[in-house]
């Protein structure tokens, strides 16, 4: 069973009425099978009811369990064949970010993307998911490798942002974000993206600038998270789900402004209470992607790339 969020605290205390009257039942001396149904309906009927009118705030704590699917994951389940390669030949290796070659669903692949880690000791040495310098290089070597054996690219972004700590400003962060960004728009081969938890600041752009950027259902995606815009702006992060809803980060707002091309289904109740149709939906969704940009040349894919990024700052 999932862990329960705070706006999830109704359905918690229902499940747990229900999983009370199963351990009651579990003697055989009382039969308890219609009020479990009964309990189980109302339950399902108040999951699909609070899914279905999140506010963005939520849809941030959604974003953010961490529960939800990780990039080991999705190469386990989605990617065969799959070489990690490590360091940015210049300082070190990153492990915020990992990728490397991978076969996938038949077509070799580049694949690269955040690990924010599933546990406390993979968290800390996965510096949860927020990318350093030695990452982001690491990131622009193997899409230049790519680029140069003709192999299409995934990236897969989850991060709240690159990190901001001083050792990263010494190695030149914005430099190294910059430039992974340039690689992204420079490649001649397809690039997806798919925003599969937090997209947050430049340290998600910096492997999101694809051809064709998808996100899913309960994604958000945003130049700086709820809780620093609400410090900037009302100096407290007590105001973060008024600035979640002024920024328009949801994958629904996103797709009607034109910076994110395709909306992937979650589960009911978010990827992380059925990992398995999670990553499934996104397979088929990346798949979906790459057909339609295997019959574009490598300068229809640079120009279509630069052309889809420009216009997102026209009026």
């Amino acid at each position: 069973m999932p862990s329960f969020l705070d706006f999830e605290k109704p359905i918690a205390e229902l499940q747990g009425r229900i999983d009370e009257l199963r351990e009651t039942a579990s003697d055989g001396n009382l039969d308890l099978s219609a009020d479990i149904m009964r309990l189980q309906a109302k339950s399902d009927k108040l999951l699909k009811d609070t899914f279905a009118r999140l506010t963005p705030w939520q849809k941030t704590q959604v974003a953010r369990h961490p529960e939800r699917p990780h990039f080991k994951d999705y190469a386990a389940a989605l990617f065969e064949e799959f070489v990690p390669l490590a360091g940015d030949r210049a300082f070190g290796d990153d492990q915020a970010i990992l990728g490397g070659f991978a076969t996938f669903r038949g077509r070799k692949i580049m694949v690269l993307g955040h690990e924010k880690g599933d546990d406390t000791a993979s968290r800390l040495r996965h510096n949860f998911g927020m990318g350093k310098p030695e990452g982001y290089r690491k990131a622009i070597r193997l899409v230049e490798l790519a680029d140069r054996f003709g192999l299409p690219i995934v990236t897969l972004v989850d991060t709240s942002g690159a990190f901001p700590g001083i050792q990263a400003e010494e190695r030149g962060q914005a430099e190294a974000i910059a430039r992974s960004t340039e690689a992204c728009l420079n490649a001649g081969v397809p690039i997806v993206s798919a925003i599969v938890g937090e997209g947050g600041s430049g340290g998600a752009v910096a492997l999101a600038a694809g051809n064709r950027v998808l996100m899913f259902e309960h994604a958000i995606y945003s130049v700086i998270s709820p809780e620093g815009c609400a410090s900037i702006l009302w100096r407290t992060a007590d105001k973060a789900a008024e600035a979640a809803e002024a920024m328009r980060i949801t994958a629904q707002d996103l797709k009607a402004f034109g910076v994110i091309d395709t909306i992937v289904p979650e589960p009911l109740g978010g990827a992380h209470r059925d990992r398995a149709v999670a990553i499934d939906a996104l397979g088929s969704a990346l798949t979906d992607a790459l057909d339609s940009l295997v019959p574009l040349s490598p300068v229809e894919l640079r120009k279509e790339r630069q052309a889809k990024f420009l216009k997102m700052g026209r009026l």
